[in-house]
């Protein structure tokens, strides 16, 4: 009992201080100080606003991943259903032409996607490859094509159980069968090496009448490719040594160093076509 007298004794302008600044606060906060009380509370707002405003930005990072997917499931849905229609109207077209009005129910849905993510990427070898983390398990074959949001980016060449190496556009053995969009002008998209946003067009007609800034897309003539699918914009004519072609310069729609989710575009008619195609090549 004396050792605690004794410490009140000695620490009594402290518990006097402690006594003072809590009814301070209670006179403060709890009269009928109005003033001071919504001074309180707007502070108290305002902290309480920016702490919460800090928590949902760190979030919504955090989320960015989770929402760039969900949109990336979106737009591959979209582009299906472009792909499918462009092929439904064709064969309208062609179904018109030999005056039928019937459609098959196999040419509403030829085209579907499978959504990837990159992980391993190369861009400054003559020869690049990259690897995505879908593989026979999800469907993917080689020969398929590879596209992200916006364009055109590779083929598959190596397919796992669940991953698969696909060959860059960035690749000097590549050529992809491109048009003018719009036109009939069809010629072979190369990569020369160096920048890796920057193609070339071979095999240009001379006679073909272009714009800079027009849209270069996929003609079509392959199996790997629907037609219309951007590849890039003209930049410039490029003088060769051939007089009955030219060749132009584009300006690559995809950002190949920042590839991070891609779609693996499956074709129904894909398999079909091709033995046609090798059966023609054998019997020529």
């Amino acid at each position: 009992m004396r050792n605690l007298l004794n410490f009140i004794i000695r620490y009594n302008t402290w518990f006097i201080f402690i006594f003072y600044v809590l009814l301070s606060c209670t006179l403060l906060f709890n009269g009928r100080n109005f003033y001071q009380q919504s001074v309180y509370l707007t502070s108290a707002n305002g902290v309480s606003s920016t702490v919460y405003g800090m928590t949902n930005s760190v979030t919504g990072y955090f989320n960015l991943k989770e929402i760039n997917a969900d949109l990336q499931r979106r737009n591959a849905s979209l582009e299906n259903e472009v792909l499918n229609l462009q092929n439904q109207l064709k064969y309208y077209v062609t179904m018109v032409d030999a005056d039928s009005a019937s459609m098959s129910s196999t040419h509403a849905s030829r085209f579907d996607y499978v959504i990837a993510s990159v992980i391993n990427n190369s861009v400054h070898h003559p020869r690049n490859y990259f690897t995505i983390n879908k593989g026979a398990n999800d469907g993917i074959k080689p020969g398929m094509g590879v596209v992200d949001q916006n364009g055109v980016v590779g083929i598959v060449n190596v397919v796992g159980s669940n991953s698969s190496r696909i060959i860059s556009l960035l690749n000097t053995t590549q050529h992809f069968s491109v048009k003018i969009k719009n036109t009939d002008y069809i010629g072979s998209l190369s990569w020369y090496e160096g920048n890796p946003g920057i193609a070339y067009i071979e095999e240009m007609a001379q006679h073909m009448q272009f714009h800079v800034g027009d849209t270069v897309v996929t003609s079509g003539f392959s199996t790997t490719f629907p037609e219309g699918i951007p590849v890039g914009t003209v930049i410039s004519r490029v003088r060769t040594t051939d007089e009955n072609f030219f060749t132009l310069k584009v300006k690559l729609m995809s950002d190949f160093p920042r590839l991070s989710t891609v779609r693996v575009i499956k074709d129904d008619f894909k398999a079909e076509l091709d033995s046609l195609q090798l059966y023609d090549a054998a019997n020529n």
